[in-house]
C-alpha cells in the first residue's frame, strides 16, 4: 500500500521547495518536485540600461550573488560583441573561483554532512582521541590534534545538555540510515567548525577584488573597476595581490587535506548512495574562466554528453558557441504562467498566473529547461564527466586520488561510473573544487606576469548601436550551468531572462510531460522511515537547490514589498 509523504519547505536551501513523494515498500516510486515562489526580475528589468542589469540580477539570490553579475556582463558584452581587457578577466577569473570554492565547502559540510554525520554522536559517544589518532591516520592537516577534537567536543556537548542545538536543531540523529562510527562523526564535526573559518578566508579575496561581498561592486559591461596603479594604496596593489596569494595557499591546503579526504570517506562508508538519485545520462556545462579577450578560450572544458555515453561528448567551443546559444528552450507546461509554449529564452515571457486547482496542470513557478529538446543534468557531475571526455589532466588527476582513497577505505576499486548519483555529486564537486583551486592560482599568475608586461588596462568602454542586439552570459557555477539571455533594442533591455542550474533541477514536468530532474532521481530512493524522510533529503541536498534563483517572490495582495534606486 503506498503512502503520500511531504516535505515542505526543505530546509538548509536557499529559498522555497516543496517535494511531494509516493512511497511503497520503503522505496519512492514517484515523486514532485514544486517550488514555490515567483521570480519577477525579468519584468523589472524591461526598459532599462544594459548596464546596470548586473547590479539588479544579483539580488535574484542572497547566495548566488556573484554568479548572475558575471553572467549579466558577459550576457551584454556577448550582445555588443564587446571585448574585455585580460586583466579583468583574470580578476573575474579569481572572484568566481573564491565564490565557488567557498560554496562548495559550506554546502559539504554546512549543507549536507549533517544528512550523513550524526552530531549527537559525534558528541557523547566518539572518543577525541581515537577520533584525533584516526584524523591523523587519514591526512596530515595540521589541525586534526586532540586537543582541538576535545573542544568541539565540549562545544557539542554544551549544546545539547542547555537544549539549544543552533544550526544542529531538526536534525534526524539517532536516524537508522546514519551508520558513521562515532569517530568519524566527531572528525567530520571537527572539520565543519574549520570550513566556517576557511569560507571567510575566501571571502576576503571575493571582498578585496569585487569590493565587497555578497553583492559585489567591481564589474562593469567592458571589464572592472578595479584600477591597478602599483604606486596607490587606494588601488590594486602587489601588497594586495599577494595577501590573496597567501589565502589561496591556505584554502589549497584545506581542500588537499580535509575537504577531499572526507568526501572519500563519506563515499567509502555509504557505498550504496553511489547508485541512488541518478537521472537520465544527460549531461550539459559550459566552458569557465576565459583566458583571452573574446572569450575564445578557456582555463576549464565544457560541453554535452548525452545517454551516459562520453564518446557523445560535444565541446562547447566558447561563449559564442551557436551550439549552446541555439539550443536551450524553456516550457511552462507545468508552471504558474500564462500560455503554454515551449521556447527560446530570447522570446521568452515571464507573466505570472496563478492556477488554483492546478488548471492545465500547472504545480510549479519553476519553468522546465531543455536542450536538444530533452532535459539534462547540470552541476558537478556534468562539470567533471565533461573534463573527463575532454581528457583534461588536472580533473584526471585529482579523480583518480579521490577514487583511490575511497578503494584505500572501502572493499573495492571504483571509478567516474559512481558520479551520477546522490554520493557522486558531492565526490565530483570536491573533484571540481580542487580543479577551480588550481585554475584560480594560475589566474593570479596570469594576472601578476601581465601587469609585469605593462599592462594595466582594467576596462573597455561599450557602445550602444542603433537596433537590436542579442546576446548570452554563461558561466559555469559552483551548481551548474547558468545563462543569462538579454534582448537590446535601441540601448535598453527589451527583454530579458535567466536560465539557471536550479531552474535545470528542480523544474516540474516538461513540454512532453517528462519528469523534472529532482523527480525522476529520487525515484527508487529507500525511505526507511516516512515520518523521519532522511533519505530524500539526501538526495536533494546533494543538488544543492538554489530556489530562490530558480524562482523569485510576489506579494498576492499586489502591495510593495520594498523600492531600490539604481545610480546610473
Amino acid at each position: 500500500m503506498s503512502e503520500q509523504i511531504v516535505i515542505d519547505p526543505i530546509t538548509r536551501i536557499e529559498g522555497h521547495l516543496r517535494i511531494e513523494c509516493e512511497i511503497e515498500g520503503n522505496e519512492v516510486q514517484d515523486a514532485r518536485s514544486v517550488g514555490t515562489m515567483w521570480r519577477g526580475i525579468e519584468t523589472i528589468l524591461k526598459g532599462r540600461d544594459p548596464r546596470e542589469a548586473w547590479i539588479i540580477v544579483q539580488r535574484i539570490c542572497g547566495v548566488c550573488t556573484t554568479v548572475h553579475a558575471m553572467a549579466s556582463v558577459r550576457a551584454v558584452e556577448n550582445a555588443l560583441e564587446l571585448e574585455v581587457p585580460l586583466n579583468a578577466q583574470y580578476i573575474r577569473n579569481m572572484i568566481v573561483g573564491a565564490h565557488c570554492l567557498a560554496d562548495n565547502i559550506i554546502h559539504f559540510y554546512v549543507l549536507s554532512a549533517v544528512d550523513w554525520v550524526d552530531i549527537a554522536s559525534a558528541a557523547l559517544k566518539a572518543d577525541p582521541k581515537s577520533a584525533s589518532q584516526l584524523a591523523q591516520k587519514l591526512s596530515p592537516w595540521k589541525r586534526n590534534s586532540y586537543q582541538e577534537f576535545k573542544q568541539v567536543q565540549e562545544k557539542l556537548k554544551k549544546l545539547i545538555g542547555s537544549g539549544q542545538l543552533g544550526p544542529f536543531s531538526s536534525g534526524y540523529w539517532g536516524h537508522p540510515a546514519m551508520t558513521l562510527d562515532p569517530d568519524v562523526n566527531l572528525v567530520a564535526a571537527v572539520h565543519y567548525f574549520q570550513a566556517l573559518e576557511f569560507q571567510r578566508k575566501l571571502n576576503k579575496i571575493v571582498t578585496i577584488l569585487g569590493s565587497k561581498t555578497p553583492h559585489i561592486q567591481n564589474l562593469a559591461v567592458g571589464g572592472v573597476a578595479n584600477p591597478i596603479n602599483l604606486d596607490s594604496p587606494a588601488t590594486l596593489t602587489l601588497e594586495k595581490l599577494y595577501y590573496i596569494k597567501t589565502l589561496m595557499d591556505e584554502v589549497r591546503d584545506f581542500v588537499h587535506q580535509v575537504y577531499m579526504v572526507d568526501a572519500a570517506t563519506l563515499g567509502a562508508s555509504y557505498p550504496e548512495w553511489c547508485s541512488y538519485g541518478k537521472g537520465n545520462g544527460t549531461y550539459l556545462s559550459v566552458p569557465e574562466m576565459p583566458l583571452d579577450p573574446k572569450g575564445m578560450t578557456f582555463a576549464m572544458p565544457g560541453g554535452y554528453i548525452k545517454g551516459d555515453d562520453l564518446s557523445t561528448f560535444r565541446r562547447i567551443s566558447s561563449s559564442q558557441d551557436p551550439y549552446f546559444e541555439d539550443n536551450v528552450k524553456e516550457s511552462i507546461k507545468h508552471s504558474f504562467y500564462n500560455g503554454d509554449w515551449n521556447r527560446h529564452p530570447y522570446v521568452e515571457e515571464t507573466e505570472p498566473k496563478y492556477a488554483a486547482g492546478e488548471t492545465k496542470g500547472a504545480y510549479s513557478w519553476v519553468k522546465s529547461p531543455s536542450f536538444l529538446n530533452e532535459p539534462a543534468e547540470v552541476g558537478p557531475v556534468a562539470s567533471v564527466l565533461a573534463m573527463h571526455a575532454a581528457r583534461f589532466e588536472p580533473a584526471l588527476k585529482y579523480s583518480r586520488a579521490i577514487f583511490d582513497q575511497m578503494a584505500a577505505l572501502g572493499s573495492s576499486q571504483v571509478g567516474i561510473d559512481i558520479l551520477p548519483s546522490t554520493m557522486g555529486r558531492h565526490i565530483s564537486r570536491c573533484i571540481r573544487a580542487a580543479v577551480v583551486q588550481d585554475a584560480m592560482a594560475d589566474q593570479w599568475d596570469k594576472l601578476i606576469n601581465n601587469i609585469n608586461s605593462g599592462d594595466f588596462t582594467t576596462f573597455n568602454a561599450p557602445h550602444f548601436p542603433e537596433g537590436e542586439q542579442r546576446g548570452v552570459g554563461i558561466h559555469e557555477a559552483p551548481r551548474g550551468t547558468l545563462s543569462h539571455w538579454v534582448v537590446i533594442e535601441s540601448g535598453k533591455i527589451r527583454n530579458y531572462q535567466a536560465v539557471v542550474p536550479s531552474t535545470w533541477l528542480s523544474c516540474p514536468r516538461g513540454a512532453n510531460d517528462e519528469p523534472g530532474y529532482y523527480e525522476r532521481c529520487l525515484i527508487g530512493n529507500p525511505v526507511v522511515d516516512p515520518e523521519r524522510p532522511l533519505e530524500v533529503l539526501r538526495t536533494i541536498h546533494s543538488f544543492d537547490p538554489c530556489m530562490a534563483c530558480a524562482i523569485h517572490m510576489v506579494n498576492p495582495q499586489g502591495r510593495k514589498l520594498s523600492s531600490m534606486k539604481v545610480l546610473a
